[in-house]
C-alpha cells in the first residue's frame, strides 16, 4: 500500500511539473542577450544582470545598440548608411542645435524646419533648394523595416565610437566623414572614426558633402 501511495505521489509531482510555465520575459542567463531582448525581457533586467556593456554591439531592430538609458530602459541603435554616397547638409543659415545624446531626433526636425523656410535673405543665408539633403533623407527613410530614423547628435556619434567602433563592433568606415545633427551657428559638427581624431566630433562646413549614420530610439 505504501509503495502504491509513493508511486501515485511521484506521478502527481511529475504531472504538475509539466504544467509549470516559464515566463520568457524574465531574464534567462542561458540565452544570449539578443534572445532575451527578442523574448521581451526588459533592457533594465539585462543591464542589472550583466551590465549595460553586454548590450553594446548587439544587432537589434535595424542597428547596433550603442546607448542604454538606465532610467527608462530605452535604447539607441545606429547603422552606417553610407551606401547612398555623400550628401549635402542643406540650407546654410544660423542655427544652434543640441549636443546631447538624446536630442538627435529633435535636432533633425529643427534642421528640416529651417530648410523649409526661406533663408536666402538671412545674413550669410543660402537656399539649397532640394529635399536631397542628409536630414530629409534620414527623416523620410524606410530602412530595415523601420521609418523612425534620424541623424545622431554630437554626443551620440562619440558614444558610437566609444561603445562600438573602438571595441571592433559596428559597421562604420574609418575613411569617411559623417554628419551629425549638432550645429553651432553656421558650423555643423562632423565625425570621423579614424583613431587619429580621438573619437571626438569636430566643427566642419555646411558646404561639404559627407556620409550618413542613421539612428533610431527603441522604447522598451
Amino acid at each position: 500500500m505504501k509503495r502504491f501511495v509513493f508511486v501515485v505521489c511521484i506521478l502527481f509531482t511529475l504531472s504538475c511539473s509539466k504544467n509549470i510555465e516559464i515566463d520568457p520575459t524574465i531574464f534567462n542567463e542561458e540565452l544570449s542577450v539578443l534572445e532575451n531582448l527578442q523574448n521581451g525581457v526588459s533592457t533594465l533586467q539585462i543591464a542589472n544582470s550583466l551590465g549595460k556593456e553586454a548590450l553594446y554591439g548587439v544587432n537589434y531592430e535595424g542597428g547596433f545598440i550603442f546607448h542604454v538609458n538606465e532610467i527608462n530602459g530605452s535604447l539607441l541603435v545606429a547603422c552606417n548608411y553610407s551606401e547612398i554616397g555623400p550628401k549635402s547638409w542643406g540650407d546654410h543659415f544660423n542655427l544652434t542645435t543640441s549636443n546631447l545624446i538624446s536630442d538627435g531626433m529633435k535636432n533633425t526636425i529643427q534642421i528640416i524646419e529651417g530648410n523649409a523656410a526661406n533663408n536666402s535673405n538671412v545674413t550669410n543665408g543660402f537656399e539649397f533648394g532640394s529635399d536631397n539633403y542628409v536630414f530629409k533623407i534620414a527623416y523620410d527613410l524606410n530602412y530595415k523595416n523601420h521609418d523612425d530614423w534620424f541623424i545622431p547628435s554630437k554626443e551620440s556619434v562619440e558614444a558610437i565610437y566609444l561603445n562600438l567602433h573602438e571595441k571592433g563592433m559596428g559597421n562604420f568606415d574609418e575613411s569617411l566623414f559623417y554628419w551629425t545633427s549638432s550645429k553651432s551657428g553656421y558650423e555643423p559638427y562632423v565625425m570621423s572614426f579614424d583613431s587619429n581624431f580621438n573619437g571626438e566630433a569636430f566643427l566642419g562646413s555646411c558646404f561639404n558633402s559627407n556620409s550618413i549614420i542613421v539612428v533610431r530610439k527603441i522604447n522598451r
